[in-house]
């Protein structure tokens, strides 16, 4: 049995793998509840990566017995994969920007922060799971969804850049607004949990409050990163795959970078321009497909990853030049 071509077992154990990894995280390194240091993150953070990039070198080396009948050679394959994982790490910093605000409004003690990101990070898995088979499946019967998507993407970037300073107002969110009115909430945090009894009385705790709405964050994320890989490809195994491997490793990037972030105030432009870029090459390939009559025109990978990588150098090393008077970021 097969799912989008790829036997089903390398799907089980791809997942098998990826619910190792998280219980180990919570069941074993992080069992009680402590402020994550910046070594220990930036620990982590090499971990998730190697492990991104050694899962990389496996469908450089392995794909055509994977996937015999794709259209990619080991070699674009692997390439796609590597290409989708730095487009969505670099998309995912955007994240961190709403993390640290909605933390910050919900007044969260740094210990809990990472009980949250972790269930948040599950949540996230079985979204973006959701979005790129509904995706997929758009893209396969509807071609012309290309320039939807691409589109999306280019407006999207061009209001990175318009709108700036956005406010995170959780109060007024309507899916926080409804649960209040289903279930009480407790004035204070009580421990790590997310319910507490009280007098037999069930409670959410201000940190369910908190999961929530990074829940609901990372879906509205998702509609702008989706679309952004598979203007790198269309195959949904490496799409799947690049983004699970961008979103394991966003706590670790979180703690990380989160007291760092001011420095990187340009970060917020190369990441709109990023978006209008692939945004402006899913249109691009599509006209050439379909206007200019080219058979199933492909922009090169190799040349899309140089882009890529040069417009977060750029942004980064201009953030570094040039640094921000004020403590807060650019746009985001």
């Amino acid at each position: 049995m097969e799912i989008a071509g790829i036997p089903l077992w390398i799907w089980g154990t791809f997942l098998g793998f990826v619910f190792v990894m998280l219980a180990l995280d919570l069941g074993v390194f992080h069992k009680e509840a402590h402020e994550v240091g910046i070594k220990e993150a930036l620990i982590w953070s090499a971990v998730w990566i190697s492990l991104a990039l050694v899962f990389n070198v496996g469908i450089y080396q392995f794909w055509d017995k994977i996937y015999p009948a794709s259209e990619y050679t080991n070699s674009e394959a692997g390439l796609a994969f590597l290409t989708g994982f730095v487009v969505e790490k670099a998309l995912s910093v955007d994240n961190i920007f709403v993390f640290i605000m909605v933390f910050a409004y919900f007044n969260v003690p740094p210990k809990y922060q990472h009980r949250v990101l972790f269930w948040g990070i599950l949540g996230a898995l079985l979204f973006r799971a959701i979005f790129i088979a509904a995706g997929s499946a758009l893209l396969k019967e509807f071609a012309w969804m290309v320039l939807v998507f691409g589109g999306f993407l280019v407006l999207t970037g061009i209001k990175m850049v318009l709108v700036k300073d956005k406010k995170i107002e959780p109060d007024k969110n309507p899916i926080i607004k409804g649960i209040r009115k289903l279930i009480p909430v407790t004035p204070d945090f009580v421990g790590q949990k997310f319910f507490h009894r009280i007098d037999g009385r069930l409670f959410a705790t201000p940190l369910f409050i908190t999961l929530v709405f990074v829940e609901f964050t990372d879906i509205v994320f998702a509609v702008d990163s989706i679309p952004a890989i598979f203007a790198i490809t269309k195959d949904p195994f490496i799409v799947f795959t690049s983004n699970v491997f961008a979103i394991l490793g966003l706590r670790a990037l979180y703690f990380a970078l989160s007291g760092l972030m001011g420095m990187f105030h340009f970060l917020g432009y190369g990441l709109a321009a990023v978006l209008v870029f692939v945004g402006g090459k899913m249109i691009w390939t599509y006209l050439q497909h379909t206007t200019f009559g080219q058979p199933e025109y492909k922009f090169p990978i190799g040349v899309s990853l140089g882009v890529i990588l040069g417009i977060l150098t750029i942004s980064v090393v201009a953030s570094l030049i040039a640094p921000k008077k004020d403590s807060h970021s650019g746009t985001h």
